[in-house]
This record gives C-alpha cells, sequence and structure tokens, in this order.
C-alpha cells in the first residue's frame, strides 16, 4: 500500500484535486488544499500546474511532515477528505449513429476489423484506420462493425465526430474528449476542467473496460493522439478519407463497390423487378455512380422512374456531387433555393426557423421542406438518432449546393442570404441570452423590435442557447469573414449564460478570442472591450490557463477604467482576485477585493449596477475571507465571513448563503473545532434542499462525516 505521506501520494493527491475543479465542491477543495500547503510549509506556494510542478510542491510537503508525526497526520487526515469524488458511471449502451439496412460486399474490410478487436492482447493498441474517399461508406463500415451483436464490447460503444476533412473544420480535443466522456456517464461537474488533464482522465476511465471507440471523419494523427489508449479492452476505429502518416494502425481501405455487388444493392433496394425493368440504363448509371455507395442510394429513384430528365455530366468526376446534382434537378423551386442557401456555411446544426429566415419562407413550410431534402439524401439528418428537426451537409454535397448557388442566385444573393441567417442567430442568442440571465448587466437587453421567442424559464432559454451553440460559434466566424464585426461582438456576448451555467469553454474559446482580437482593433476601451476580455479570462481560467487569464483580466480592468464603467472595472479587478484565489496567491487575493471594494465605494446612486450594490459587496466580503482562510488568518476570515453571511440571510439569496456557511465550517475545521463546525454544515445542507446542488451537498456531507466520526 502506498505510504499516503510519500512524494507519489501527495502528488496524485495534487492532481486529483486539480482535476476536480470543474464544480464548486472541487474548488474549494483546491483552495483548501492551497491553504495547507502554505501552513505546513510556512510560506506561500504558488498553485501547481504542470505534472512537473505538483511533483515540486509534493516533496515540499514531503520535506516537512516527513520528521514530524503529527503534521504527518495532519496531512493523512486532510488528503482523505479532499481526494475523491462521485465515481464515473459505467456506459452499456451504443452511442453510433443509427447503421443501414443493406450493407454490401465489404466482407474483408469487416474480417480486418474483427481480427484486431479479437486479437490476444500484447500491450499494443487496438487500433484500425478506415478510409476511403467521401460517398464510399467508410463511416457506414465503422458504424455497421460496431453495431453488430457482439460480447466484443460489452462496456458499450462511444463516438464522435472530429468535424470534417481539413484543420480549419475540426474539433477541438477537449470538447470531443468531452463528448465521450458524457456517453461514458461521466457529469460535465466530474471532468478536469483542464484541456490538457482530460486526455489523462478519459484513458483512466476507459482502462479495464471493453468498449469500442468510432472517431470520424479525422484528418491527422496529431488530432487523434489525445483519444488513443493502450487499455486491452479498448479498440479504437478512426475513418477519415485519405490514410495519414504517423498512426500505427491497421489500414482498412473502402474503394468503389463493384458493379456486381453495385448491382445487388440497388436491387436490395428497389427490388429484382425494378433493376430488371432498367436493364437498358442501368450500365451508364453505374458508370455515373462509380461505386459509390451513397450515389447508387441516391440514383435508386431515378432507376425506378425511367421518366425523369436524362443526367447531366458527372460533377468534376465525383459520383458523390454527380448524384447531388441529379437529385437536385428533382427539386422543385422553394426547395432548391432552401438547398442552395444554407450550405453557404457549414452550420453544424440547422433547424426549420433557420432555413426559414435564410430563405423568407415560413417554417412550417420548410421543416417539410427540409425533410424532402433528406429523404433524397441532399441532406443528413441529426447524427444522435433522435427526431429533432436538424440537419448538416455531407462534405461533397455542400460543395455542390453552395457552388450552384454562387452560380444560379449570384453572389449579392448569396450575399444576403448569409446575412440573413446571421441575423436568426443574433436575434436568437440575444433573445435567449437576456431571459436565462436577465439580472445580469453583462448580457446586453436585444432591442425592443427583436425580442424573439419567448422560453417557459430561465432553464429554457439557456438550453436554447446550449442546442444552437455550435451554430453560434460559426456565426461569429462569419460575422467576422463578412467582415460584419459588430454581430461578431453581438454573438460574443450573448455566450455569456453558457459560460456560466453549462460550461463548453473549449468549444466557446474561438468565438471569444475573434471577439476580444475585434474589439481592441475596433472598440479599444469600451464597455464591449471591457466585456469580452473579461468572458474570455473566465474561460482560459477554468480551462487551468492561468497565465493567458491573467492578462485577459488585466485588459479587462483596464477598458472597464477607460470607459468609466465602475461596475465593470470592479468586477473585473474582483476576478482577478478570484484568479489568485485558484493561482493560491492569497494575499495578492486580498489586495484584490480590497481594491475592488475600494472602485465599489465611489459607485453613484444612477451608475450602471447601483441596484446590484449590496449583492457586490457581499460577495466581496465573502471573497475576503476565503482570501484570509488562505493565509491562515481564521478569526479574521470568520468576521469577514459572518458579515456576509448576515447580508446574504438578509436579502434571502439562499445559494450564497449556503456557500457562506460552508466556507465559515471550513475554517472551523481547519483549527480541529468540530463542534462549532457541524451546526453550520447542517443549516447549509438544509439551505440546499431542492437547489439541486448535488456536489455541494456531497461535499458537505463528508465534512459532516468527519465531525461526528468517533
Amino acid at each position: 500500500m502506498l505510504d499516503p505521506t510519500s512524494v507519489a501520494a501527495i502528488s496524485a493527491v495534487l492532481g486529483a484535486v486539480g482535476s476536480g475543479m470543474a464544480n464548486e465542491a472541487g474548488k474549494w477543495a483546491w483552495e483548501s488544499t492551497g491553504g495547507f500547503v502554505r501552513r505546513i510549509v510556512g510560506r506561500e506556494v504558488p498553485a501547481p500546474v504542470a505534472p512537473g510542478e505538483r511533483d515540486d510542491v509534493a516533496r515540499m510537503v514531503h520535506e516537512q511532515i516527513r520528521a514530524n508525526p503529527q503534521l504527518a497526520a495532519s496531512w493523512s487526515a486532510f488528503a482523505s477528505r479532499v481526494h475523491g469524488g462521485p465515481t464515473p458511471a459505467r456506459a452499456t449502451q451504443s452511442h453510433l449513429p443509427a447503421s443501414i439496412r443493406f450493407f454490401t460486399d465489404r466482407k474483408e474490410a469487416m474480417k480486418q476489423l474483427q481480427r484486431e478487436a479479437s486479437r490476444r492482447a500484447d500491450g499494443r493498441p487496438r487500433l484500425a484506420l478506415v478510409h476511403g474517399p467521401d460517398g464510399m461508406g467508410s463511416s457506414t463500415l465503422a458504424v455497421h462493425f460496431g453495431s453488430r451483436p457482439t460480447r466484443l464490447f460489452p462496456d458499450g460503444q462511444i463516438y464522435a465526430d472530429l468535424g470534417g476533412g481539413g484543420i480549419g473544420s475540426a474539433r477541438d480535443s477537449g470538447t470531443v474528449l468531452r463528448t465521450l466522456l458524457r456517453q461514458l456517464g461521466v457529469r460535465d461537474e466530474e471532468m478536469p476542467p483542464a484541456t490538457d488533464r482530460l486526455g489523462e482522465f478519459f484513458r483512466h476511465c476507459v482502462a479495464g473496460r471493453r468498449l469500442l471507440v468510432v472517431l470520424d471523419h479525422a484528418h491527422s494523427a496529431a488530432q487523434v493522439r489525445p483519444f488513443l489508449t493502450s487499455a486491452p479492452g479498448v479498440f479504437t476505429i478512426v475513418v477519415a478519407r485519405t490514410p495519414f502518416p504517423g498512426l500505427d494502425a491497421v489500414r482498412v481501405p473502402v474503394g468503389p463497390l463493384t458493379d456486381r455487388d453495385a448491382v445487388r444493392l440497388l436491387t436490395d433496394i428497389t427490388g429484382k423487378s425494378t433493376v430488371a425493368a432498367a436493364r437498358a440504363t442501368l450500365p451508364s448509371l453505374l458508370d455515373r455512380c462509380g461505386g459509390s455507395p451513397y450515389a447508387l442510394r441516391a440514383a435508386a429513384e431515378r432507376l425506378s422512374a425511367p421518366t425523369l430528365a436524362p443526367h447531366r455530366a458527372v460533377v468534376n468526376g465525383d459520383p458523390v456531387q454527380g448524384a447531388a446534382e441529379d437529385n437536385y434537378q428533382l427539386l422543385t423551386p422553394e426547395a432548391g433555393t432552401l438547398y442552395r442557401l444554407m450550405a453557404l456555411r457549414g452550420w453544424p446544426a440547422f433547424d426549420a426557423a433557420a432555413a426559414g429566415r435564410t430563405t423568407g419562407l415560413d417554417p412550417a413550410v420548410t421543416a417539410g421542406l427540409l425533410e424532402d431534402l433528406a429523404d433524397r439524401m441532399l441532406l443528413e439528418r441529426s447524427r444522435n438518432g433522435s427526431d429533432d428537426g436538424r440537419y448538416h451537409y455531407r462534405p461533397g454535397v455542400r460543395a455542390h449546393a453552395e457552388a450552384t448557388a454562387i452560380r444560379v442566385d449570384g453572389i449579392a444573393a448569396c450575399s444576403a442570404a448569409l446575412a440573413r441567417t446571421l441575423l436568426a442567430y443574433t436575434d436568437l442568442a440575444a433573445s435567449a441570452a437576456h431571459q436565462a440571465l436577465p439580472e445580469s448587466w453583462r448580457v446586453p437587453a436585444p432591442s425592443d423590435d427583436r425580442t424573439g421567442q419567448v422560453y417557459e424559464d430561465r432553464g429554457a432559454a439557456l438550453d436554447a442557447l446550449l442546442t444552437e451553440s455550435g451554430n453560434l460559434v460559426e456565426a461569429v466566424r462569419c460575422a467576422e469573414e463578412s467582415g460584419d464585426p459588430d454581430t461578431a461582438v453581438h454573438l460574443c456576448r450573448s455566450l455569456w449564460p453558457l459560460q456560466l451555467k453549462a460550461g463548453h469553454h473549449e468549444m466557446l474559446l474561438p468565438a471569444l478570442r475573434i471577439g476580444a482580437r475585434l474589439v481592441d482593433s475596433r472598440l479599444p476601451g469600451s464597455l464591449d472591450a471591457g466585456a469580452l476580455h473579461a468572458q474570455l479570462a473566465h474561460g482560459l481560467t477554468e480551462l487551468g490557463r492561468w497565465e493567458e487569464a491573467e492578462a485577459e483580466t488585466l485588459a479587462a480592468a483596464r477598458a472597464e477604467e477607460s470607459a468609466g464603467h465602475k461596475r465593470g472595472h470592479a468586477s473585473a479587478v474582483e476576478f482577478l482576485g478570484l484568479l489568485r484565489l485558484r493561482q493560491w496567491r492569497y494575499q495578492e487575493a486580498y489586495e484584490s477585493f480590497e481594491g475592488a471594494g475600494d472602485i465599489l465605494s465611489t459607485l453613484g446612486a444612477h451608475d450602471e449596477g447601483a441596484a446590484d450594490l449590496p449583492r457586490a459587496q457581499a460577495l466581496l466580503e465573502r471573497h475576503r475571507g476565503r482570501a484570509l482562510r488562505g493565509l491562515g488568518r481564521g478569526a479574521e476570515a470568520r468576521e469577514r465571513l459572518e458579515t456576509a453571511l448576515r447580508r446574504f440571510r438578509a436579502s434571502g439569496d439562499t445559494y450564497n448563503t449556503a456557500r457562506t456557511l460552508t466556507d465559515l465550517a471550513e475554517t472551523w475545521l481547519d483549527g480541529g473545532d468540530t463542534g462549532a463546525a457541524l451546526p453550520l454544515i447542517d443549516e447549509a445542507i438544509t439551505t440546499l434542499d431542492g437547489q439541486r446542488a448535488e456536489y455541494h451537498l456531497t461535499h458537505l456531507r463528508r465534512m459532516r462525516e468527519r465531525c461526528v466520526a468517533p
């Protein structure tokens, strides 16, 4: 058994606590650890970020406790209290997209995958690279393999779309890892906040499981590497258009179907009589489809409708674009317009409302048109298998639709359509954000003539933002590239409720970087500049990128001060203090909170944020108490926390009342006074009843167990 006072054990505790900061209880544990380390070492110790830094701090602690039995016992008790957390649930289901009914001529490829999946474990990762051009069925092969009844993967099958065929369209590794972890039953609050720890956490979660992982639409070995594991029971299938170097995997090529298998597929879809009746035109159709299963499926309707117009030339020699052109010719004018104009940007998952705003058609009409386009294989339905009315294009079809739009509609009409789509997402974001956080001065209210949909409650508004988050990030990119910086900035400011309430920091980070860059170049020293630098600082802090977060926090403070926005200036200085708490720099944290209080004291009755002043001052008192606790000044910390507690109770703020009660209890436990801590813990538990604060309650119950243990 590992000695809990050894360098390795201490480093493991520091790593585990650092990985748990995605929830409130984890942040408490991290701050508590910093204060405890300071008391043991006898001086301020900067919070470790990298594994090497954790080992350095562990050695400092070890040097102090190895010859001091009392300190060693205190550390062991403390470590047992903060180490660990909720056990992730185990997945026992498939998260693969739906497979297809008719699957033809892939026996050799299936055998290759079966051999790799079932070979004797020998320390090498079980890894296959399935590759083939768009429309050849490489993704279908991987999904079909995983969808068969098998005893190889009793712990489930998980799936992630890596985001396309190029670096510009790829999803970041953090977002993908969180997607996979959610499929494993891990809640967001249990995941490490820092992206660089997610890969290690993922490998820990899959160790000992018998699991299939499908990584679709990969473009490089570097993109795939964070998801790879040598766990003997995990089989990873990477799907790409072309094989790429740097990946030591079994290569499984997926080429065109032979004419014989192409005819078999058409027969399965349309029936023997239809294929027999089309014997005269069948050779040309097979030639046009080029062995592409997608093109053959898309051509099936033409095979059974001999009166349709003759084929045009294959588009660029590409069977996918050729099939898209054939089916495009069958569309009504309204469906054709929708097909062309929604392809002007790679929206991840658009719906009838966005299509209606883009085309000027009623959403009830566009809903039917979208269904028709999906039935004709010109659109793909949601990858999650749910009938949620959301669609996207496959890459080759979108290339055809976009080129057709430029040819048919012209540049001016395409630009106008794209502007309408942007406006639709901007209106949705502004309305939903304001309804999700109506009291927040950080979220501008939409103009009276653009209030948008009214949501049932705050949760519904936040859900709307979450559902559209991928489209909103793409809209920010689109606005910047279209020369519309104001729209990009407005969209970014509407992301604040998502950051505050839902996380998803990796996904939102590119949009926030764009917003901060735009305000620096066009609106330096403005309210927008202060707001966006603050949002970016928040995201970077939650991702553990503290140096970048500090620079953005200081930029926010400068901008807010330049704009004369006292509430925003105080908030930025306060946030710097919170960052210092995260970094275990408690004296600097206290000084920041004092500075924020000085700014708030100059706030006039008519200044923006004046109505929020009592709550802001109470929060600063709580933060001062936290900083003093980290400095080991327990009596002063309790005095500040008790002041904050009185204010929160008076205002009816139950959420912050419970948090402050917890802080107070922690200060008593630091000194070993369980009798003083216990009633505070019990009151906090009662206060949180019915507030869905699972992790906070778990933390409180552990504290209570410590108080009542003999």
